[in-house]
């Protein structure tokens, strides 16, 4: 009410007129008045809306410059509660959405008094709902320019300004940060997509096209956990616009009944995505599958003898990589 009654004075000195207002009564509310107003001879009378709640507004006079304004402050008083209504959060997300201008983020940056500096976006995917996962993300919201956002009970945004002198040196690496902190505090599974540094809010929804891109990306590739960038993805991202029908012809044509049991058995694609994730590490893939080192070359050999590639050689890695994004995309 404090907001409204700030606006009411405010709109009497610009206008020189005598404004007052009041919350709608029972009776009131059955009324109708014609053209949108009327009057007693002395005052003139017109409804509003103002953050959810209907007012009546009193003008002192019952001139034509009175009927005039009862006329058009309708809108503005209902447009302007509707403006103070709106969280940051809710304004980012339409923001992220593609849904506001370049003009409306810088609107933004002046409603809340933050500064258009570079940023991006992460795009968050819990594995279930947590009923703290929107206040645990907004602590950590540093900066006015950080925010929370919130899309149902799975799935949030985090926008978060890109200072140079952050300990982190990626929006994929703060994303790692912050998966740690959710599965410490919420013993949470999440997936995060790291979008691209923008230049500033007016350009937000290309950071966050990218974050939500890596995370599409991720659900079929990488088992939909961990963080991934959308930079990851920039061959996926290509061989799919391949039709679906070359993807099967070519499959067909390079590889053999052994290699599709290879790609269909679980364990041993996962096996050889970990060693290709970890920059064929055989000590760190061992560590991050809890598997006997030689277990692990034990798989390896196998693959070898069922593809005919070395996969613990960077050529044929990236010549097995090539042909699991394609055989998945072809059976999507």
């Amino acid at each position: 009410m404090k907001e409204l009654e700030k606006l009411v004075a405010d709109v009497s000195e610009k206008l020189g007129v005598r404004l007052g207002c009041r919350e709608e009564t029972a009776a009131e509310k059955t009324e109708t008045y014609s053209s949108g107003a009327k009057s007693d001879g002395k005052h003139t009378y017109f409804r509003f809306t103002f953050a959810g709640k209907a007012y009546t507004g009193v003008l002192d006079g019952a001139t034509k410059a009175e009927k005039n304004y009862a006329a058009l402050l309708p809108a503005y008083l209902a447009a302007f509660g509707e403006r103070n209504a709106v969280t940051q959060s809710d304004y980012l997300k339409k923001m992220l959405l593609g849904e506001y201008t370049q003009t409306d983020a810088y609107k933004y940056a002046v409603k809340f008094g933050v500064k258009e500096v570079p940023c991006f976006v992460l795009a968050i995917r819990f594995e279930k709902a947590y009923a703290d996962a929107e206040t645990l993300l907004q602590q950590y919201a540093d900066r006015k320019e950080d925010c929370a956002v919130k899309f149902d009970d799975k799935n949030f945004a985090f926008v978060k300004a890109a200072e140079p002198t952050e300990e982190y040196s990626s929006p994929a690496e703060y994303a790692g940060f912050l998966a740690g902190f959710l599965a410490e505090e919420l013993g949470a599974r999440v997936c995060i997509g790291a979008g691209s540094v923008s230049g500033g809010f007016h350009d937000l929804q290309l950071s966050y096209s990218r974050a939500v891109t890596a995370l599409r990306y991720a659900e079929v590739f990488s088992g939909g956990e961990g963080v991934h960038s959308y930079k990851e993805y920039m061959l996926v991202k290509l061989l799919e616009e391949v039709p679906k029908s070359r993807l099967d012809e070519f499959l067909g044509d390079v590889t053999e009944e052994q290699i599709r049991e290879v790609f269909d058995d679980e364990e041993m694609l996962l096996t050889a995505e970990k060693f290709l994730s970890t920059s064929l590490n055989v000590s760190e893939t061992s560590r991050a599958l809890y598997m006997h080192r030689n277990t692990l070359l034990y798989r390896l050999d196998k693959i070898e003898k069922a593809t005919g590639l070395n996969i613990r050689l960077f050529p044929d890695a990236v010549t097995f990589r090539i042909l699991i994004i394609i055989y998945k995309l072809a059976k999507k």
